[in-house]
């Protein structure tokens, strides 16, 4: 007869697999960094069009602010028309910055959506429904590449995995990066490491994940972590200003992750004006800003990235 085994002996298996046992309750400090030394970096989600770049580095510029990543086409990459496309990598390889895709098809595009608009049906997150869809999603992707992007966001377990195999056997260019995404909800050091292992180079957890569990997940992992510091209201609206010092101290190395508004649909599905997404951008950075100032006053020997590190993965060149 099999005896169950006791909480100690189950923490004592996770360690042994190089997984914590526990939370990080006592909060210690990430012996972890990134290339360059520093503790944290800013990114900046939301660019649907050329514009919303340029208007981004404009804001960052008047503040004097560092953004190092940018996530792009939230709405979906094929919005963007490939000559548009084209022109931001150039601009962004020249501003030394790193943009991250989000690509369609998602299951919101297909006749899967129906599903999510039921109380049993959300739960059952946004993975690709078919191998029509994987290989749909693997075309933009291509379309994105040839346009001289190098990141994505991936929210499919399954396609992380076989996205790791194309980068492995030269299918996709060697420097492909890949981002997963709050819409994958891992939340744990045991999907962390899984994600790790199946080639992720950077994570987003939940949004409401708090400081031993982030603790946990950084003992797990050496990936960065992308951590939001403001998040739209349909995904509990919450705004982790004051606990930027010790998200970095923490989690290092980690992006602050700056998303305000109402629900990700408002914003980016559909939308029609560029200007008001200039002026989310701008506010966007301005928070950025108001992130870094906290962090100096509070803990002055975290360290920010120079603008430019040369750990980025920037758009190819033509």
């Amino acid at each position: 007869m099999f005896k169950a085994k006791h909480l100690k002996e189950i923490q004592a298996f996770m360690e042994k697999k190089g997984l914590p046992g526990r939370d990080a309750h006592a909060l210690p400090d990430s012996p972890l960094a990134f290339a360059d030394g520093a503790h944290y970096r800013i990114e900046i989600a939301g660019i649907e069009r050329l514009s919303n770049f340029r208007a981004m580095l404009d804001e960052a510029r008047k503040l004097d602010l560092p953004v190092h990543r940018a996530i792009c086409t939230v709405g979906g990459s094929t919005y963007m028309p490939f000559g548009e496309m084209r022109e931001l990598a150039r601009l962004a390889r020249d501003s030394q910055v790193e943009l991250v895709m989000v690509v369609g098809h998602r299951k919101s595009w297909d006749v899967g959506a129906r599903e999510l608009g039921f109380p049993e049906g959300v739960p059952q997150g946004p993975r690709h429904r078919g191998s029509d869809n994987v290989t749909y999603w693997i075309e933009d992707m291509m379309r994105c590449l040839e346009a001289g992007m190098r990141g994505f966001l991936v929210y499919d377990e399954g396609l992380l995995r076989l996205l790791g195999q194309m980068r492995a056997e030269g299918f996709v260019p060697p420097e492909t990066f890949f981002k997963w995404s709050v819409f994958g909800g891992q939340s744990s050091p045991v999907g962390a490491k899984l994600l790790e292992d199946l080639g992720a180079n950077t994570m987003n957890p939940i949004s409401d994940v708090s400081l031993a569990i982030l603790g946990s997940i950084r003992a797990a992992v050496r990936m960065p972590l992308d951590v939001y510091m403001i998040i739209v209201d349909a995904f509990g609206g919450m705004y982790r200003a004051y606990e930027a010092p010790e998200i970095a101290r923490v989690a290092a190395p980690v992006y602050f992750k700056i998303e305000p508004g109402t629900s990700e649909a408002d914003i980016y599905k559909p939308w029609i004006k560029e200007q008001a997404h200039d002026d989310l951008i701008r506010a966007k950075v301005q928070i950025g800003a108001i992130l870094r100032e906290i962090v100096q006053r509070r803990s002055p020997g975290l360290i920010l990235s120079a603008p430019g590190p040369k750990d980025l993965t920037l758009p190819a060149a033509d």
